[in-house]
């Protein structure tokens, strides 16, 4: 037992929070996670489309992906990926094209040999470049339209950047499409020269399930629709973790809660009160106190060593009102894109590509077809497909009913696909995330506030400090690994000085 054990906070339940979670319960100290969200997982929790559990966001792991590959074989589902070679359309000009190999790209009838050539050479380029800190010095357009071109900048590349980030595309540096270049070929320099995507069987569903229970054996407490409201260091130089609308107001009586997915039933580690989770994917949101002679008094909130923020950046800064100035000021200033993005069960595939790209206009920024990567057999032979749109989170679609973008969405499928048939459509369900990645505008990573901040304790680590790399299950858990790694030579350090 670790005698100078520390109690911990964690606030987010993503991989960041998780896998941060695990690396400091295995060196001894209690950690307890508090999720704002009725299940675990964050960009990577599942949900139910038709009778089917599957990702609530597409993700896709490389060959490369060694930091994902590692947590999965560590959670004892190594056996359970499958790999397999997709391939990527584009859709331009009203028709839909292959760019999946090297013979189609020189086929590619939308630029001539010579903008294909010096396309080519920017791609290459960009997957040799080591020092990305240059990159950071130039805009994207600028970058881009030297080496390729101003015919192909705003013919392929333009089109691209503005379905991904807006116009915010004119204040982004030449280092996001070196980071976005750099994952797309990661699986060709690990071995094969095939583009391989990998999944597991169930999807993250499977993968967070096994999370859960390892975290349960380790010690860690996850309470699940428990959204912090306030973190403040008192005057004894603990933590104080305020929930928003205390939960443990009804049914207060300890007991244990069952889980069922495709997979696996099992209950939680420990004997639990109602809102207070252990080791299970999902809890139902809190169930509404039946009298007002119900009503039970707010507990305190609770006091804790260390504080690890893995939430959006804008949030930490309202939660944490003792940062200096600065600092709060320039958390909540972090510019971010949202996203929507659209379950859609179908009856029948679209095509054959896995990603399509899209440079027409478009409702929304491509299609993933899931069913070209995973077994139909996932989804009871039926295909699913993903249409996601990058906005502004103060982007007024983020108000839209989910009628009103079903209607859009399928419209321009129709536009895409004259085969496709509304009839087909079996499930069609909504993600609204208004903060998913932070724009990495000029000198981004010389301006990034840092991880460990001016109140001793307090840490805010998210998406913001992946600074080498695009918003993917692989660089949070790098980042996780490497955060756990600096906090835990810290605690050392500020052991060995006693």
């Amino acid at each position: 037992m670790n005698t100078n054990s520390q109690n911990i906070a964690i606030v987010g339940s993503g991989f960041l929070g998780m896998t941060t979670a695990l690396r400091l319960a295995e060196a001894g100290h209690r950690v307890t996670i508090f999720e704002a969200a009725g299940e675990i997982g964050g960009l990577a929790s599942a949900w139910k489309i038709g009778n089917f559990t599957w990702d609530k966001h597409y993700h896709v792991t490389l060959l490369s992906d060694e930091h994902t590959r590692g947590l999965i074989n560590e959670l004892g589902l190594e056996d359970q990926f499958r790999w397999v070679e997709t391939k990527t359309g584009f859709f331009s000009d009203g028709e839909l094209h292959s760019m999946s190999n090297s013979i189609e790209f020189l086929k590619f009838p939308l630029l001539g040999p010579i903008s294909k050539l010096r396309l080519g050479y920017t791609i290459f380029k960009a997957s040799r470049i080591t020092d990305w800190r240059e990159l950071e010095k130039i805009t994207v357009e600028e970058w881009l339209t030297r080496l390729s071109g101003k015919k192909t900048f705003n013919r392929i590349w333009r089109p691209l950047l503005l379905a991904k980030l807006g116009e915010s595309y004119k204040d982004t540096s030449a280092a996001f499409i070196w980071a976005t270049i750099q994952r797309m070929y990661a699986a060709r320099r690990s071995g094969l020269k095939k583009e391989m995507f990998g999944y597991v069987r169930g999807g993250y569903a499977r993968v967070l399930e096994r999370f859960a229970e390892v975290l349960a054996k380790k010690g860690v407490e996850v309470r699940l629709n428990s959204p912090v409201q306030r973190v403040e260091k008192l005057g004894n130089g603990k933590f104080s973790v305020r929930v928003i609308d205390a939960r443990r107001k009804a049914d207060l009586g300890a007991k244990y809660v069952t889980h069922r997915t495709k997979y696996a039933a099992f209950n939680s580690a420990v004997a639990v009160a109602s809102g207070f989770s252990g080791a299970f994917l999902t809890e139902p949101e809190p169930t509404p106190r039946r009298r007002r002679s119900d009503k039970l008094p707010t507990p305190p909130p609770e006091e804790f060593d260390r504080v690890i923020l893995t939430c959006p950046s804008s949030k930490a800064a309202e939660m944490t009102a003792q940062l200096e100035g600065r600092e709060h000021l320039d958390l909540a200033n972090i510019r971010y894109q949202g996203i929507i993005c659209a379950s859609v069960l179908l009856r029948s595939s679209l095509s054959k590509f896995y990603v399509t790209n899209i440079t027409d206009n478009s409702p929304f920024t491509g299609v993933i077809e899931m069913s070209a990567l995973v077994s139909k057999h996932e989804f009871g032979g039926n295909s699913l497909v993903y249409l996601p749109k990058y906005l502004d989170p103060d982007d007024k679609l983020f108000d839209a009913s989910d009628e009103a973008i079903r209607e859009t969405f399928l419209a321009g499928l129709e536009k895409m696909y004259p085969r496709f048939k509304r009839r087909d459509v079996l499930e069609f369900k909504v993600s609204r995330v208004r903060r998913v990645f932070p724009l990495p505008v000029l000198n981004y990573s010389e301006d990034l506030p840092a991880m460990r901040t001016s109140v001793d304790g307090l840490y805010i680590v998210n998406s913001t400090h992946i600074v080498n790399g695009t918003l993917n299950v692989n660089e949070t858990i790098a980042l996780a690994k490497r955060f756990a790694g600096e906090l835990l030579d810290e605690l050392a350090s500020k052991e060995a000085a006693r």
